[in-house]
């Protein structure tokens, strides 16, 4: 199947909320569920499709990709691609919008099933949003950096099982271990089954014997720990940057959350940024502008040698290339520049010296712009303000 376009896809606006897409993405995968379309490969392919385009919109940095560069700003990691999918993965994915656990959480539409019922449940731990702010030096090389994090952690006690010492867990006797509890109700579309949590494991089809005393079971407290980040180049201030594994950790060893950074850029002394382009703005004398020289200027890995042509004029633009941001790896290609902008200093104040040599020679008749000058400088004032 040709790829399609994720909000043509779901059928919603470029600018949809989170929820509008969640509920798009709920109609489609209920219109192209394999238990109501038994056998129907094309049903299959599109519940399929639905469920990428909701992969990729509902996360914030995965969309911001996506409406940046298109297919390419996605990584093959980030999805397995609507043809290469398995039903089974879907359902584990998105159990919240399927209301259950992963295989028969929406089932029931004529006993079409997926998985096993011995699944073994485990948490996720939460994500967290960290704002950390950088200079444009360190966003144009990338940076590593260690910071200190509060947030769950493993229980050193029990090493994040939840057990008093050498104890284990038990068989839930409510739901057989399955975790879940499965029900059969009429609806619009006939009989359905559904399946929710054990009120008594909460879905982990086993109890703690013995919990220990410092989490209480949970296997996580709340505490401190140290975070190696390893930023890239390249990255803007209104991307969020996905560290994977080091958010917070998962109830009993389950798998741990992620760290989602939000860039913040931290405002520079002698540049301004314009997507990956840096402007400089160079302040020449008047001998020098009139004269022309040689003169030195800061990039972001030093200092640079330029040479001013004789006569230049004030507004003249210099294009220094690819001295500018470089694109950050795996979703942009090319390097900014490093454009340079000419001014041109005119003393506020002037000693009686100074006063005397410019009378001398402000009657020099190249220093006054002639009419074919003044036409000229006119012509570029008006392109300014189209």
């Amino acid at each position: 199947m040709e790829k399609r376009d994720y909000y043509e896809v779901l059928g919603v606006q470029k600018g949809a909320s989170d929820e509008e897409i969640k509920k798009a993405y709920k109609k489609k995968a209920i219109q192209y569920h394999p238990d109501r379309n038994p056998g129907d490969k094309v049903a299959e392919e599109k519940f399929k499709e639905a469920a990428e385009a909701y992969e990729v919109l509902r996360d914030p940095n995965k969309r911001a990709r996506y409406d940046q560069f298109g297919f390419s700003g996605i990584n093959q990691g980030d999805f397995g691609g609507a043809q290469g999918m398995d039903i089974n993965d879907i359902f584990s994915m998105f159990g919240d919008i399927f209301g259950g656990r992963s295989a028969g959480g929406f089932g029931g539409f004529g006993g079409f099933g997926f998985g096993n019922n011995s699944a073994e449940h485990v948490s996720k731990g939460s994500d967290l949003r960290l704002k950390i702010t950088l200079t444009l030096q360190e966003i144009a090389t990338g940076v590593k950096k260690k910071i200190k994090v509060k947030k769950y952690i493993a229980c050193s006690d029990c090493h994040g099982s939840g057990c008093e010492g050498s104890s284990g867990m038990e068989t839930c006797t409510q739901c057989n271990g399955t975790g879940y509890i499965t029900q059969v109700r009429q609806s619009f579309l006939g009989m359905m089954q559904t399946q929710s949590p054990c009120p008594s494991c909460k879905g982990e089809g086993r109890i703690i014997k013995h919990k220990c005393k410092k989490c209480n079971g949970e296997g996580v407290v709340y505490g401190e720990d140290i975070i190696d980040l390893d930023i890239p180049a390249g990255l803007t201030g209104d991307m969020i940057y996905t560290i994977k594994g080091k958010g917070n950790a998962g109830r009993r060893n389950g798998i741990p959350g992620d760290i989602q950074l939000v860039i913040n850029e931290k405002p520079d002394s002698q540049f301004v940024r314009k997507d990956k382009d840096i402007i400089y703005n160079l302040l020449l004398s008047f001998p020098q502008a009139a004269l022309g020289c040689m003169v030195d200027i800061p990039t972001l890995s030093g200092k640079s040698r330029i040479k001013i042509e004789p006569g230049t004029q004030p507004g003249k633009v210099l294009r220094l290339r690819e001295k500018g941001i470089p694109p950050v790896k795996g979703y942009d290609v090319g390097t900014g520049d490093l454009v340079v902008k000419i001014s041109v200093y005119v003393p506020e104040k002037l000693s009686s010296k100074e006063k005397e040599l410019i009378e001398q020679i402000q009657e020099c008749e190249n220093l006054q712009p002639s009419e074919s000058i003044q036409k000229k400088i006119f012509e570029k004032f008006k392109t300014f303000f189209n």
